[in-house]
This record gives structure tokens, C-alpha cells and sequence, in this order.
């Protein structure tokens, strides 16, 4: 039988390498600086770094939540002291270089340590990688890494069921193909370089866009002990102080009936909200719903349109203040809602919630492993209301923005599919 050879040219090729053959096979482990001391190591066993050597401020520690797939997830920081960062040395990692997950999910990813960051120590699940620059594009590789052909030979040498793990011996053995020249290498590292720094620029907006939510909020709203917000309306300025009522003064209270996860059918009849979509699906409205089933509507509590419902339970106190005002009538709610049924201005409530009175509802729960929210202790909630087209004007305001946000991660996630899509073909497929 004759060896099927693999043709390794990629889909799509800058016209200045056409003529430049088949790209060649190396290892990972030959892409790395030999003259830098520990360029492609791991971070130290978990007994070498414990929590007791965590300070407040030092040398930052890089964990494995910091490892995003093919950006720096910059929203977890803790830190060491000098002394350990020394006492780890075989174990730091610098500005620029790449880091590799040696865990799921997905395993083997890998990011860039940003420039603002000198020197940082990796926990036990990181892998350093040094590229010899004057052989490869540093780029490129990092690029290579993270592409689908690199990710599945990664994931076939990796171990483990339920969250997967790959060596060090195991991950400098990992096959990549490399264009030849160094010059192809640039010019699609330039390439892939410039739609993320495209991404980077859309994830600012993103971010000025959320930081102005949430002081727009602060302002919109009476802080604690006020009963007037800082900024108003012109149309609201002489309208006086905010009402004060208990929450089961203007409010009935429901609780959601049924609907386990196998009750969930892609096709099914009738649109459904679970309590667990609301930590990880919906903000203050629901107005496109994400669930289905087939279960018999009328063994079910239906919404009434301006509902506003709360996780009845949760991991934590804080998570489980989370308010969702149901923007549609006949959704069955699921059981471990909380249903406030009101004729107050459902999505104001929402977000009036959320904000303001976010903490006094995580105070309320109560539990340890699991905490729990009861319609009794929410009745029991002192809120602060305008009059209605007060409430209608704040709604819409913040609704808004929240739309503006939505559409922002939107393109974001639609640039990250145009660079998976470009890296599909500008790097060859590779046959087993």
C-alpha cells in the first residue's frame, strides 16, 4: 500500500509565496529559544505555591482562569511577594511571552502576557513558551497554537474524563507546520495581528459602554438612605421624593412550578425559563427566550407580562440577587423562581434591583453549600419608587444601553468567527 502523503499548503496564500512549496513539519519544542534558560517549562507543583503565600500586592500570579482562549483574561489577580517570585524562578513568565493551559477547557489553549505586565509567576497549570524570533514569528505560533488542526492534536494526547490534562513531554511533541520562509510566517501573523488588535479595540468599547451602565445606574437610582437619585430627569426634577413601600406592599408573590433539564426539547411547543438561565442567559429583560418544552401548560405557572422573577436558589448569596423582568405573557416559569407580579414598571424593578438593592436580597439568602431565597423575606424588602412614567423613563433609558452592549458583544463574537474562519485557511489541514 502506498503512504498517503500530506500535501501541506494552505486553502488561501499571500501571492508573493506561491511558488514556495510545501510548508515544513516541526515540533514545538524546536520553535523555542534554546539560548533563554526555561523558555518552555511549567509552573511549580501546587505544594510549591499555596494560597498562605498570596499577598496583596507583588508579582502576579497567572491561574488558569487568566489563560483565555487566544486572549489574557485580565478580571482575576493575585499576587506574591518578591522573595517567592525568586524562590520560583524556573516558574516566571515575562510581558510577551506565550502562556499554555495544560487544563481544559479546551485544553491547550494559550494567550500572550500583555506589555503592561513586566514579570508574573505561573500557578501549577500554565506552560511558558520562548519563540527563537529569528527563526519564527512569535505571532504566528502563538496563532498556530490556538487553531482547530493544533487544538485536536493537542486534545488526542491529552488524558483525563471530565476535565483533561497534557504534559510538558507530551505538548513539546505536538506536530505544527511552518512556512518555510520567516517572511510568510510575518505576513500572516500581521494579518491575524491586525484583526486582534480590531478585537481589542471592540472589547474597550464594550468595556466603556458596561462601566457606563453601572455609574449611569448609581446615578439613576437613590443610593442608600436617599430618596431622591443624583441625576433626574428635567421633566422629574419637581416631582419630589421617591415613595418608600415594602416589596409586598405594591407586589403578589409567585413560585415557579416544574421543568427539569430533561424537560427541555429543541422543537418543543412552549417557550420555558429555567432558574439556572438566569446566572448564565439573561440580564434585566427577557424578551427572546431560550428554552422549550413539551409539558402540558396546564400543570405549569404561566408569566404574566412585567413579571419580574429571582433564582429561589443558588450557589452564593450575591449570584442569587438576580432580577429578569419577563417581557411576554404565557412563558412557563420553571420551579426555583421567585415570581414578583407587580404594577410597577417590570424592567425598572428590574434593573432597581440589580443595583440598588442587590445586596440587601444577597443578605436575605440563606444557606451554606447551596443558598436559598424565600418569598417571605422578599416581601419584606424596603424599595423606593418614582411615579410611573419616572419608572418608564429610567427603563427606557437603561434598556437602551443594554442594547447597545448586546449589539457590541455581537460583533465582537462575530469578529472572533472571522478570525477562526481565516486561520482555517490560512494554515494547511493536516490528515491523519
Amino acid at each position: 500500500m502506498t503512504k498517503k502523503i500530506n500535501i501541506l499548503i494552505p486553502e488561501i496564500r499571500f501571492p508573493e509565496f506561491m511558488n514556495d512549496g510545501n510548508w515544513n513539519e516541526k515540533e514545538l519544542i524546536e520553535t523555542t529559544d534554546k539560548k533563554i534558560k526555561w523558555s518552555f517549562t511549567g509552573g511549580p507543583f501546587g505544594s510549591n505555591l499555596k494560597a498562605s503565600d498570596y499577598t496583596t500586592n507583588g508579582i502576579r500570579i497567572i491561574q488558569l482562569q487568566n489563560i483565555g482562549d487566544g486572549e489574557f483574561m485580565d478580571n482575576y489577580k493575585i499576587y506574591t511577594s518578591i522573595e517567592k517570585a525568586n524562590e520560583l524562578l524556573s516558574c516566571n513568565i515575562y510581558c510577551g511571552d506565550i502562556i499554555i493551559s495544560k487544563m481544559g477547557d479546551p485544553v491547550g489553549r494559550a494567550c500572550m502576557i500583555p506589555l503592561n505586565i513586566e514579570r508574573c509567576v505561573m500557578a501549577s497549570d500554565g506552560i511558558r513558551l520562548v519563540v527563537d524570533e529569528k527563526k519564527y514569528s512569535k505571532y504566528f505560533i502563538y496563532s498556530l497554537i490556538n487553531s482547530k488542526e493544533v487544538r485536536e492534536a493537542i486534545d488526542k494526547k491529552a488524558t483525563g474524563s471530565t476535565r483533561k490534562r497534557i504534559g510538558l513531554d507530551e505538548l513539546k511533541r505536538i506536530s505544527l507546520t511552518i512556512p518555510k520562509s520567516l517572511e510568510e510566517q510575518q505576513k500572516i501573523a500581521s494579518c491575524l495581528s491586525s484583526l486582534d488588535q480590531l478585537i481589542t479595540a471592540h472589547n474597550q468599547k464594550l468595556d466603556t459602554l458596561k462601566e457606563h451602565k453601572k455609574g449611569l445606574m448609581q446615578k439613576l437610582f437613590p443610593q442608600e438612605g436617599e430618596t431622591v437619585p443624583k441625576y433626574r430627569f428635567p421633566e422629574f426634577v419637581n416631582d419630589g421624593s421617591w415613595v418608600q413601600n415594602n416589596l409586598d406592599e405594591v407586589a403578589t408573590f409567585l413560585k415557579g412550578k416544574g421543568i427539569s433539564k430533561a424537560d427541555i426539547i429543541e422543537n418543543g411547543s412552549l417557550p420555558c425559563i429555567r432558574y439556572g438561565e438566569l446566572y448564565t442567559h439573561y440580564k434585566e429583560t427577557v424578551s427572546v427566550v431560550k428554552s422549550y418544552t413539551n409539558l402540558n401548560a396546564t400543570d405549569l405557572v404561566l408569566s404574566k407580562a412585567n413579571d419580574v422573577i429571582i433564582p429561589a436558589s443558588g450557589e452564593t448569596q450575591i449570584d442569587i440577587a438576580t432580577a429578569s423582568c419577563v417581557l411576554e405573557k404565557g412563558i412557563a416559569l420553571g420551579g426555583d423562581l421567585n415570581i414578583i407580579r407587580t404594577k410597577i414598571n417590570g424592567v425598572f424593578l428590574s434593573y432597581y434591583l440589580n443595583n440598588v438593592k442587590r445586596k440587601d436580597i444577597a443578605q436575605m439568602a440563606q444557606g451554606i453549600s447551596v443558598v436559598h431565597l424565600y418569598p417571605n423575606q422578599l416581601k419584606t424588602l424596603i424599595i423606593n419608587i418614582p411615579k410611573p412614567l419616572e419608572q418608564q423613563k429610567i427603563a427606557s433609558c437603561l434598556s437602551s444601553l443594554e442594547e447597545l452592549i448586546t449589539t457590541q458583544v455581537e460583533k465582537i463574537e462575530q469578529l472572533k468567527l472571522h478570525k477562526k474562519g481565516l486561520i482555517q485557511v490560512l494554515f494547511p489541514k493536516i490528515n491523519d
